[in-house]
């Protein structure tokens, strides 16, 4: 709960962290979004019929052994207008505008040079001689800068789990599946020949996130 000396958040703060959360942490019941919140269960739940009231947020029940079910809060289509979109109509217009003009083989072209030019600021940014981790929670920033939520997770067997809760240019990316493609090019080049990294979710394929595994390669597959 907040302190006395802490002003409790507005409704639209609340409202907004909510949304964030679940974006961030996907589905998730009334309590575990209150101690993130700062408020009461009874003033989520509030919140949470509200945004049901608007087709934001929607639910699943996930039965309990002993009780009544458990609702999980989800986020709905509706909700991407909370997040950034990347300008997603123009951007898309442009994509198509260019395909016409140019041909598939000039949009080809188009990615390559954008993404060179995003490999080169991403590289400026990044110590080389730093740890795996570290070029990791910097990588995580610049893409959070530009609208990605983006986290790192620590697995259980020393890889990495490099997250993105949101995509800013999702309907382009849609549209022109080399944005994606160019991603995982530009996160290999900025992190490391040394490294491997798999895209394991991918929310134009229905995910809620994209997630890649990143680790270290094994000196078998370096002598390869």
């Amino acid at each position: 709960m907040p302190s006395s000396q802490t002003p409790p958040p507005t409704k639209q703060r609340s409202r907004q962290v909510i949304l964030n959360l679940l974006k961030k942490e996907g589905p998730s019941d009334a309590r575990d979004l209150a101690a993130h919140v700062g408020v009461s269960a009874m003033a989520v739940r509030q919140h949470l019929y509200a945004l049901q009231n608007e087709r934001i947020v929607t639910f699943d029940e996930q039965p309990q052994p002993v009780g009544r079910p458990v609702k999980l809060w989800k986020l709905t289509s509706a909700a991407d207008r909370f997040f950034p979109d990347g300008h997603a109509e123009l951007t898309v217009g442009l994509v198509q505008s260019m395909t016409q003009a140019f041909g598939a083989k000039g949009l080809e072209k188009l990615l390559a040079v954008r993404t060179r030019e995003q490999i080169a600021a991403y590289c400026d940014k990044m110590p080389r001689r730093a740890s795996l981790r570290k070029r990791l929670d910097i990588l995580s920033q610049i893409r959070s800068n530009e609208g990605y939520m983006a986290e790192v997770i620590d697995n259980h067997d020393g890889s990495f789990l490099f997250v993105e809760n949101h995509c800013p240019i999702c309907a382009a990316a849609t549209a022109c599946t080399g944005l994606c493609g160019a991603e995982l090019s530009v996160f290999q080049q900025v992190l490391g020949d040394e490294i491997d990294i798999e895209r394991v979710e991918h929310i134009i394929e229905g995910a809620r996130r994209c997630a890649y595994r990143v680790a270290r390669k094994t000196k078998s597959a370096k002598r390869g």
